[in-house]
């Protein structure tokens, strides 16, 4: 969800070095970025990765842009000697050459990092446009023939993903009807694989032990397998904002989150539900339905 505010400040020109997990590299290799600097989730240690790594490029004259509101990411800038613009919260002022007060009205997470991003490019003398693209749409992730997954293109294909990772304020953040709907779809000729990572093998096999079990795919892969198939159908997770980043038709199915704050970024994206009640199977087949008879 951070594309737009990164396609933002290229496009203005800026030297952009992105310090994240590791995996992001490889997500964002179609990007003209200046460094990128791997994260590991401690701090202490991140710190001294980002230090080194200024001292080895001599990047002299760097400031940083801590999206999250965490207060170890604003550690990280502050022990590796970077001015750092961020929001104020989680009493991460004091670490913060600019300290950036949350807008008042709800936006989501999108939009309040752009509005992050805005407001320190202008104290910057170099502000980006004035409001996020509508949609994501990564860079240099083509679309790939469905047969290299080993799916028929003359089929309707669908990828489920039945999974995901934590609880969401207490609660299991998924939608408890996948067999359910993996039969039915079945049953109607469709095809329905799934492509957890290893980590979620067995939980996605406890939730649509029918489906397809496709091998686990580095996650440009696994891109490249949303823009593939017909229709994504996942919860609020990860997958959902993987598939809006390759702007892949998809169903988002919402129970436990607020889709106005944690929604897909997309034009192509339909979420159903709400907060406090899941969407009903008939539901989500009818909008499958819809979706993938769409040209």
């Amino acid at each position: 969800m951070s594309l737009p505010t990164l396609e933002a400040l290229l496009a203005r020109n800026y030297r952009v070095i992105v310090c994240a997990r590791p995996w992001a590299k490889t997500l964002l290799s179609g990007y003209a970025l200046t460094g990128f600097v791997p994260m590991q989730g401690k701090w202490h240690q991140d710190a001294r990765t980002l230090r080194q790594y200024r001292k080895n490029h001599q990047h002299k004259t760097c400031f940083g842009l801590s999206l999250p509101d965490s207060l170890s990411s604003a550690l990280i800038f502050r022990w590796a000697g970077i001015p750092t613009a961020g929001y104020r919260d989680d009493g991460r002022r004091f670490l913060l050459r600019w300290s950036i007060k949350k807008p008042t009205t709800s936006l989501h997470a999108v939009e309040s990092w752009y509005y992050l991003a805005k407001q320190a490019t202008t104290i910057w003398q170099q502000p980006i446009a004035p409001t996020p693209m509508r949609s994501l749409h990564l860079a240099g992730v083509p679309k790939a023939d469905p047969t290299l997954f080993g799916l028929d293109p003359k089929q309707k294909n669908i990828l489920i993903a039945p999974t995901a990772v934590g609880l969401h304020k207490g609660q299991v953040k998924i939608w408890p009807h996948y067999e359910a709907l993996t039969q039915a779809l079945q049953a109607q000729n469709y095809q329905v694989y799934m492509c957890p990572p290893p980590n979620e093998v067995e939980q996605a096999l406890q939730n649509a032990p029918s489906a397809t079990r496709l091998d686990p795919l580095p996650l440009l892969a696994f891109a490249q397998l949303c823009k593939s198939v017909n229709v994504v159908i996942c919860n609020d997770s990860g997958v959902s904002h993987l598939a809006a980043a390759v702007n892949a038709p998809q169903i988002t199915l919402i129970g436990v989150t607020d889709a106005a704050r944690t929604g897909p970024w997309s034009d192509r994206a339909i979420c159903l539900g709400q907060m406090g009640k899941w969407p009903s199977l008939e539901n989500v087949l009818q909008h499958t339905h819809l979706i993938s008879t769409t040209p």
